[in-house]
């Protein structure tokens, strides 16, 4: 299977992988299975770094080393990922979400997510963290 990690899949697996529920801590030791991962979310654990909400030293080295140490593919972004985040349905308008379920979804992924909202989606093939 190809899974695509959200941002806070990535945290938890990376700082508190106690948080991930058991199919998804076995899914993502398998080794038969790919991981993407989107430079979305490198830019939101950025943000989340800027603002105190998280504390991982300097984030830039952090990055680096957390991408070194798991074996992710890079969901590059494209136009028409761009697109279809505007076609999602949604609740929020959060870019971020959107472009990483747009992302799921152009490139043929299953995204590992907690976020309810993303869950909810029908349009999203998602594999659930709650």
């Amino acid at each position: 299977m190809k899974y695509l990690l959200d941002t806070q899949i990535w945290l938890w697996l990376a700082l508190e992988p106690q948080k991930l529920r058991r199919e998804v801590a076995e899914c993502l030791a398998d080794p038969d299975n790919e991981l993407w991962l989107s430079p979305v979310s490198v830019w939101e654990v950025l943000l989340l770094a800027e603002k105190g909400r998280i504390e991982i030293g300097d984030p830039a080295v952090w990055v680096r080393r957390a991408l070194e140490n798991q074996l992710f593919r890079e969901a590059r972004l494209s136009h028409e990922i761009a697109l279809e985040s505007r076609r999602l349905d949604v609740p929020h308008q959060d870019p971020a979400d959107r472009f990483i379920a747009a992302t799921a979804i152009v490139q043929g992924l299953t995204l590992i997510t907690s976020d309810q909202h993303l869950i909810a989606c029908n349009s999203v093939p998602t594999l659930s963290n709650r």
